[in-house]
């Protein structure tokens, strides 16, 4: 339900629609004085944290990946993994994980998972001899790629001894015919976040225990592709998506949304969280669209003050670790029959065929402005346009004429929608912020890029996109 009130003169139609509202209505703050940036600044911003990487012999489903992430908070709360999973090969080649991880409360959380749940993930799906391997060895689970920042030894230690302890609790639990893989990403995705709230409650008077405390205190949603061969799961918590860009045999594309969004505008998520509290607690639980009016995503790690987990995160308990640091404010209203949250992921699979191109995941800064259709359609326009942006080969040796022919036609084709990135992700943020029935318009992005710090959040928030693109020809004749 929508609430109509009023607030610095600007008329806000439901909280979860502020900056939506804001933009449509071109409200931006007139006091601000914001200098038109150049179209070439416009580029620069956009691009600085863009990233492509094409594997060299295109033997698995991946053929390619592209990632791209545009700062709203400062620092930015979203976070990106990409790995490949160097002891899961199964009967295809290495299994590759990729991740986007949106933090609100800060970004301790999102940052200490980008580094910590593709670990968690792995040892979930080993074997029990792989797992005693692991712990003899030693040796690394996965290969990060491109990663932007590293913890502090103090936290690697501590979080390396609570992967080795998940690890024994698997081989004494481990039964090879029960293996079930959404059981296995639901484990690691509870194990995490369980391992989380224990952490906050260590006692040494150190700086570990602010360090842990802030993951704990702040939280993240998490939305991770796990892909070995043709098979795709995806696990979700949260308000990210996952979307699977199809290619159909009347050549037009179709959005294939993997998982829902957990959040209020989702009602069977919405019944599910009132439905686990008291009836006395029904106009309470949820308020202004918002788990307890504080959070808009549904499930989440970290959030302690929003959880009960294994470890009873009561009004007491908060009163006696948390309260001492943050003061009183630190406990919700309405904190009455915790949990209210849960990191339990919604886990799907997709077998991939074909007329399956690509996969985007990407945080809410991005679905604020753009339906999953739209999405893939220019994810599909650019795929056919990005051609043009190298020079032009023949295929092949002893072409005849005719085919010569048809290429060069469709290369003028492409020329009409050759795109101003050749990164995707960067093409996506360039249209989400600047689009309009027009195309985009550069007054509309560079005001949306040039706001101040201090309200540039009522805008837009932290986008963050990672874009795989799948290997047709070995899906048309994957290995057994």
């Amino acid at each position: 339900m929508s609430i109509n009130f009023y607030t610095n003169n600007v008329c806000l139609l439901g909280i979860k629609n502020i900056f939506k509202f804001q933009l449509h209505s071109k409200c931006i703050h007139r006091s601000a004085v914001v200098r038109k940036i150049t179209p070439q600044e416009v580029t620069a911003i956009l691009s600085s944290k863009e990233h492509i990487y094409e594997f060299e012999h295109n033997l698995g489903s991946v053929k390619a990946y592209e990632t791209n992430q545009l700062e709203s908070n400062s620092p930015i709360e979203d976070a990106r993994a990409e790995a490949k999973c160097l002891l899961t090969s199964g009967w295809y080649n290495k299994s590759m994980l990729f991740g986007v991880f949106d933090g609100h409360g800060g970004a301790s959380c999102s940052h200490v998972i980008t580094k910590r749940l593709f670990d968690y993930i792995c040892v979930s799906l080993l074997p029990k001899p792989l797992l005693l391997e692991y712990l003899e060895s030693g040796n690394r689970l996965v290969e990060m790629r491109n990663e932007t920042f590293d913890l502090v030894a103090e936290l690697k230690t501590l979080y390396a001894q609570s992967l080795k302890s998940y690890v024994l609790k698997l081989i004494n639990e481990r039964q090879e015919h029960q293996f079930k893989m959404k059981d296995a990403l639901e484990k690691a995705f509870l194990q995490l976040d369980e391992d989380i709230m224990s952490e906050a409650r260590l006692n040494t008077n150190s700086e570990v225990d602010n360090l842990t405390l802030n993951v704990g205190l702040s939280g993240s949603v998490a939305c991770v592709a796990h892909i070995d061969g043709p098979h795709l799961h995806v696990a979700s918590t949260g308000d990210c998506l996952a979307v699977v860009g199809v290619y159909t045999d009347d050549n037009t594309w179709i959005a294939k949304v993997m998982v829902e969004e957990h959040n209020t505008d989702n009602l069977n998520e919405l019944h599910r969280v009132i439905s686990e509290h008291p009836s006395n607690e029904k106009d309470t639980v949820i308020k202004y669209e918002r788990l307890l009016g504080q959070l808009a995503p549904l499930r989440a790690f970290g959030d302690l003050r929003l959880l009960n987990f294994k470890y009873k995160w009561s009004r007491e308990m908060l009163i006696e670790h948390v309260v001492p640091k943050l003061g009183e404010n630190a406990i919700p209203p309405f904190y009455y029959t915790p949990p209210y949250l849960t990191a339990k992921p919604q886990v799907a699979h997709h077998h991939l065929q074909p007329r399956d191109k690509f996969l985007i995941l990407a945080t809410d800064g991005l679905w604020d402005f753009m339906s999953p259709l739209q999405v893939v359609r220019l994810v599909g326009e650019h795929m056919s346009g990005k051609v043009t942006l190298t020079p032009l080969k023949l295929p092949r040796k002893n072409m005849k004429l005719s085919d010569i022919n048809n290429l060069l036609l469709q290369r003028r084709d492409s020329l009409k929608r050759k795109p101003v990135d050749a990164n995707a992700c960067t093409h996506l943020i360039r249209n989400a912020l600047g689009g309009s029935e027009y195309g985009v318009e550069h007054a509309k992005l560079s005001q949306l890029l040039n706001l101040p710090k201090n309200i540039s959040r009522s805008f837009r928030d932290d986008i963050t996109i990672t874009i795989v693109y799948f290997n047709t020809e070995y899906l048309r004749h994957p290995q057994a």
